[in-house]
């Protein structure tokens, strides 16, 4: 069975062109906890300590209540077709978040307002990409 993986290394994704969003902003809470909430708790809480592959399996499993035993069959089946990666994400294209992926391929997320924002932009040495407009 073929892997696909999400995990970008030494890459920096910018927010949208369409962002309407000045600045990074917490997702809202929702009686039930949506993705970016999720996603967002998981990267702040824990800045480069996972993957996106990781956070994209967690945010999947919570949703889907699986318990531990089952996470080990449930990532092959989860990886086992392509996943949307951090580039399609609402904190990228609706929050203002910059995704900075290192060179172990770990996640942490900047606000589009803020100085470490900027310097990612400035940094030759890091790939950039940017993540998808929410319209065409």
């Amino acid at each position: 069975m073929k892997t696909h993986s999400t995990n970008y290394f030494d890459t920096f994704i910018e927010v949208a062109e369409d962002t309407k969003v000045n600045r990074g902003t917490k997702p809202p809470s929702k009686n039930k906890k949506t993705i970016a909430e999720m996603q967002y708790e998981i990267i702040v809480k824990n800045p480069y300590k996972y993957t996106s592959d990781d956070i994209f399996f967690e945010v999947f499993a919570n949703r889907k209540d699986l318990i531990e035993s089952e996470y080990e069959e449930a990532r092959k089946q989860f990886f086992s077709k392509g996943q949307p990666c951090f580039r399609a994400s609402p904190l990228t294209k609706t929050y203002g978040f910059g995704v900075h992926n290192d060179n172990n391929g770990r996640v942490a997320i900047f606000g589009v307002e803020t100085e470490e924002y900027q310097r990612f932009l400035k940094n030759g040495e890091i790939k950039k990409v940017k993540a998808m407009k929410s319209r065409r």
